[in-house]
């Protein structure tokens, strides 16, 4: 009797030892976040607040720009966490991606997923596919937080199969001028809400009517906008110094929003021409800010 109390006790204590170890683990494994873009939400939420209509042929919206605002949030909401990916959800004809989608696509760090477009232009097949990777993702702990950009009903039931899994989710919303554009059970299922306003969205939204620098001409080469992504690094460098460069550094390739928006805006002026909508070339303008304050340090 004593014998099998032993080899009990014996094998209870392997077990609490190896609980221990898993925990130990579980301890040391870094949270992970992925942020989930309604991308029909965002546009239609976003231009009725800053330009006053839901038509995406009336405004420009700039979508790198506004992803990497959403990323350095994101970092700041979850200070311990990692980032996984951006999830952008639209429609598209046939899922074939548009001109505007296959650049969003190239982006790094984010994954474009379509849904069809019908007759009338309302996406079809969005909102199952943000419940897939909620579900999925949250099913193999692959991220411990959520942060969903959407304002639909029909994606409680998202909501409620990341939960299950053990995933917090967090809604993220736009102001609305008047009212709520996003639906009570939603907000009622989520972890947290928190919802951004014109001032968040105004840099990257814009009326077409309206270009920046109309009429400023011939579109400068990448290279040239690269060159005065360095010039202005190599005043931001002189005004702020070092120690605001190696803040600068662990965020790399991304720049927090306020530095990017006053890079943005200076390289307009400098260049007279509007690189809103020009993914690639907000992209030079960004390599050649960090490879001018990489080079130095």
């Amino acid at each position: 009797m004593n014998a099998d109390l032993a080899s009990l006790n014996a094998r209870i204590d392997r077990t609490n030892e190896l609980l221990l170890r898993m925990l130990a683990e579980v301890a040391k494994t870094p949270s992970t976040h992925a942020i989930f873009v309604d991308a029909g939400y965002l546009y239609a939420a976003a231009g009725r607040l800053v330009t006053g209509t839901e038509d995406r042929r009336a405004f420009d919206l700039d979508a790198e720009g506004l992803i990497e605002a959403l990323i350095d949030k994101a970092r700041t909401i979850f200070a311990d966490s990692r980032l996984l990916r951006v999830y952008w959800y639209d429609g598209a004809r046939r899922r074939i991606h548009t001109a505007e989608q296959q650049s969003i696509a190239e982006l790094p760090d984010v994954k474009v997923r379509l849904g069809n477009l019908n007759a009338n232009n309302q996406q079809k097949g969005v909102d199952s596919l943000i419940r897939s990777d909620l579900e999925s993702l949250a099913r193999y702990r692959a991220i411990s937080d959520a942060a969903l950009l959407g304002g639909d009903e029909d994606l409680v039931s998202a909501v409620e199969a990341a939960q299950g899994y053990g995933a917090r989710v967090h809604l993220w919303g736009i102001e609305a001028p008047e009212g709520r554009n996003q639906a009570d059970p939603l907000l009622w299922e989520v972890d947290s809400q928190r919802t951004f306003d014109l001032d968040f969205f105004k840099p990257y939204v814009s009326r077409r009517a309206a270009q920046a620098f109309d009429g400023a001409g011939t579109r400068p080469a990448r290279e040239d906008v690269r060159f005065v992504g360095a010039q202005i690094a190599a005043k931001w460098l002189a005004a702020r110094g070092r120690d605001a460069v190696l803040e600068l550094l662990p965020g790399h390739p991304y720049l927090p929003g306020s530095v990017d928006q006053d890079l943005l805006v200076e390289a307009e002026g400098l260049l007279q021409y509007s690189l809103r909508g020009q993914a690639d070339l907000r992209r030079a303008l960004r390599d050649g800010f960090w490879e001018h304050l990489r080079a130095q340090y």
